[in-house]
């Protein structure tokens, strides 16, 4: 995949969603004759059609029935294809959560599952289309991965290595049309290991999702009162690399985790097991739904209310770090 700066704006033009489905998923079909993608009646709404037109054998139309399709991918996998199933994340991470976990993740099934309109970027449809518990559910099972883009860049760069292993992958996306973007340029995307996007010595904010970008935000806020803070970008929940992160909580006293997700089983937990076995650690604030839902409203009013904007973020690390230097 050849990468340039009016590439990178063209695709955050389209999403994340976009990109997989309108330019990503075309490229990986070229050379991989065995692919096969799946839709629960959302592949206008996704971008498919480009795909669908061009290889319309590859693609298989299930209609609203999430759990069936999780079923259909399991079996074709079986037989030597590689699947990528994809619906709303509310709906192909809980509804389908039993049938992902027999079918997917226990025989290892070489399957992608892409969970679209993560978080709560489908806001006024309410909290049965919200996904604020899908890396809870999708990190606790074995075997799986679990990505989580910041951008559209990084969407592609998580399905090329989705399609690169033969075990089972969960992709969020959490972005709409015209995502903001986080990287202008090509970078070296790993599985595992955090991305330093800005250097700091006071506190390292770890973000994933669209929620980078408002902790990048965030920062240049933080260091008008005088906070120097670090930026990372955690795109992979699960694994994650420990000799990484030991790093980070050597050199820091306090670490924040921002993420459009509860607090419990996110990246805030999954960071927090890691510092448990050690010895010495940071202090975490954990930056995320508090253990509840909101009222519905727009993407960036459901954000304020749970404390996800940049002005919110900064407001809760300095509150944080004022109690802090008090005790």
């Amino acid at each position: 995949m050849q990468i340039s700066k009016a590439k990178i704006k063209a695709w955050s033009m389209l999403g994340q969603r976009g990109s997989i489905f309108g330019v990503g998923l075309k490229d990986i079909a070229s050379i991989k004759d065995n692919l096969k993608v799946l839709s629960a009646d959302l592949s206008l709404l996704s971008g498919m059609d480009g795909f669908i037109k061009k290889y319309p054998d590859k693609f298989l139309q299930v209609g609203i029935a999430e759990q069936n399709m999780i079923g259909i991918a399991a079996g074709l996998a079986t037989e030597g294809n590689l699947v990528v199933a994809s619906t709303y994340a509310s709906f192909i991470a809980v509804r389908s959560l039993e049938h992902v976990r027999q079918n997917v993740a226990y025989p290892k099934a070489n399957v992608k599952i892409i969970g679209s309109s993560a978080g709560v970027i489908a806001a006024k449809s309410g909290v049965s289309h919200w996904a604020t518990e899908d890396l809870a559910f999708m990190r606790v099972l074995p075997n799986m991965t679990v990505l989580s883009p910041c951008d559209a860049l990084e969407a592609l760069k998580c399905l090329d290595y989705a399609v690169s292993v033969e075990t089972p992958v969960y992709i969020r996306l959490s972005g709409g049309l015209n995502c903001p973007v986080v990287y202008e340029d090509d970078y070296n995307f790993e599985v595992g290991r955090p991305y330093l996007l800005k250097e700091g010595r006071d506190i390292a904010i770890l973000a994933t999702g669209l929620m980078v970008r408002e902790a990048m935000d965030a920062a240049l806020l933080l260091e008008e009162q005088g906070i120097s803070a670090a930026v990372y970008n955690v795109h992979t929940i699960k694994p994650l690399n420990k000799a990484d992160f030991n790093e980070i909580f050597d050199k820091y006293k306090v670490i924040a985790t921002v993420e459009e997700h509860n607090i419990l089983g996110g990246l805030g937990s999954a960071v927090a097991e890691l510092k448990a076995v050690r010895d010495k650690s940071p202090r975490q604030i954990f930056i995320g739904f508090q253990d509840c839902y909101t009222k519905a409203g727009s993407q960036r009013y459901i954000w304020d209310l749970a404390g996800l904007t940049k002005e919110k973020i900064q407001e809760k690390i300095l509150i944080e770090l004022k109690g802090a230097n008090h005790d």
